[in-house]
């Protein structure tokens, strides 16, 4: 171990983010947790949980293709264009209704994410590119992608944000939001949408197998620590911050202190099914006590 990583160590972690690839991960991280918190609102309520994992599973494709011709720079608009394609097919199956639609999601995502297997296979080093996209690269962000990340995740936020309305009256009343005028398929393209940018902000920093725990374990958590709506979305933003400022400086100091390679994004997602897991336990007794 370096004499500068020992004392970077001794110090504690206000020095060791202050390393410019720390910085910019946690910053990632941040952002990351802002966008998740609000948009990860609707799809706690609307339950599209699976919904989230088939648009994680078909960004893969974009990934690999925008890759392939565009290089780094590629990536984000191959991945855009996979995931907002994605965002509307899934939409137009959850329409569709019946008990096939759910069955045609799977068919897609699993199609199409086995098609991104196949053409990231067919290049030099695959194996290399492939872990790299589903386990990410949270400390080598650059800081093109993080002002990339930064721009696709505010477009999430705004595309809540201008249907807030209707997103609202959608996930509590269905029904009562299309009589009041609010136009059902609308709503959920926008909410597709903003869930398919999110996907491509947090893929490139998490990758495709992690970026579904940010989605969908923070605000989860938070319905387990509170019942107050006002709180959900400043708890599920707030989990995520602890679980990526611990997971960071925990992979740093295993990193360099114990000589082990850890993957920072791995420990963040594991961090954050750890809370959950504490909030869970902890609302059986509160339950009890209540039944009692």
């Amino acid at each position: 171990m370096t004499e500068l990583a020992t004392a970077l160590l001794a110090h504690g972690p206000a020095e060791v983010f202050a390393l410019p690839f720390m910085w910019r991960a946690l910053l990632t991280v941040v952002i990351l947790a802002v966008a998740a918190g609000v948009v990860g609102l609707f799809i706690s309520f609307r339950e599209l949980e699976f919904v989230s994992d088939g648009l994680v599973h078909a960004v893969f494709p974009g990934l690999v293709i925008g890759a392939a011709l565009g290089g780094t720079a590629g990536v984000l608009p191959g991945a855009v264009v996979a995931a907002i394609a994605a965002a509307i097919l899934f939409t137009v199956l959850e329409h569709r209704g019946g008990v096939g639609a759910d069955a045609a999601i799977a068919v897609v995502l699993t199609g199409l994410f086995s098609l991104g297997i196949v053409l990231v296979s067919r290049q030099e080093g695959y194996v290399s590119q492939l872990q790299e996209l589903l386990f990410g690269r949270l400390l080598t962000v650059t800081d093109a992608q993080l002002w990339q990340i930064l721009v696709v995740a505010v477009a999430a936020i705004l595309v809540v944000a201008l249907s807030w309305r209707a997103q609202l009256f959608r996930a509590f009343d269905a029904a009562g939001a299309e009589a009041a005028g609010f136009r059902p398929l609308a709503a959920d393209l926008a909410l597709g949408i903003s869930v398919a940018l999110l996907v491509v902000a947090g893929v490139q920093a998490l990758g495709v197998l992690m970026v579904l725990a940010l989605l969908t374990v923070p605000m989860a958590a938070a319905r387990l620590i509170s019942r107050r709506f006002a709180l959900l979305i400043p708890i599920a933003i707030l989990l995520p911050l602890a679980a990526g400022v611990a997971g960071l400086w925990l992979s740093f100091e295993w990193s360099v202190g114990a000589g082990a390679t850890v993957s920072p994004g791995a420990v963040v997602v594991l961090l954050l099914v750890a809370g959950y897991a504490v909030a869970a336990l902890t609302r059986i007794p509160r339950r009890r006590a209540a039944r009692a």
